[in-house]
């Protein structure tokens, strides 16, 4: 999708609200996702996770979009069998091809009907999108629409210096 107003660049992608992005995803954890603790394995959730922010990364970016980098995922508490998990995620900042995506699970317990949901993990992801030849491709600058959405994009170009100056880091430890 491009601009085609007056005075504006016909190539530059139109932006998009954080809320175009919104994308919640729900199952309820069964005896298959379990680890040897009797808790649901971590890697079910990290899939979960995986699954939920490209689906918002798709959506913001209008294609297919590839995970690039798990900047950071907390486990918070334990999920177990018979909770309902939902996990939501939002694209919190844009580059040129790259978005970041933020994501909240939380559980329900299938034992504590009514009460709120616990949140259960944490996550943020870098996907890059990508053309049918897998190649990058220019992706919406997203707009934030309130104090907190502006919030995750200031902390979403915290977390990319720090993944710059990581990569940077290590590239010139190695050259010496």
């Amino acid at each position: 999708m491009t601009d085609q107003t007056p005075g504006h660049p016909s190539n530059e992608p139109v932006g998009r609200p954080t809320a175009y992005s919104r994308v919640t995803l729900s199952r309820i954890m069964t005896a298959v996702d379990v680890n040897l603790y009797g808790t649901v394995h971590g890697g079910v959730l990290m899939k979960f996770v995986d699954d939920v922010a490209g689906a918002a990364a798709a959506r913001h970016s209008g294609g297919t979009a590839v995970t690039a980098a798990i900047d950071e995922i907390v486990f918070l508490e334990p999920v177990r069998v018979g909770d309902l998990v939902h996990a939501y995620a939002q694209v919190n900042w844009t580059g040129s091809s790259s978005m970041e995506v933020g994501v909240r699970v939380a559980a329900e317990r299938w034992d504590a009907a009514g009460t709120e949901p616990l949140t259960v993990a944490t996550a943020y992801l870098v996907f890059v999108a990508v053309d049918v030849a897998g190649h990058p491709r220019a992706v919406p600058p997203v707009l934030p629409e309130d104090m907190e959405d502006q919030r995750r994009f200031r902390e979403a170009l915290i977390r990319r210096e720090h993944r710059l100056a990581r990569r940077t880091a290590i590239q010139k430890a190695r050259a010496e």
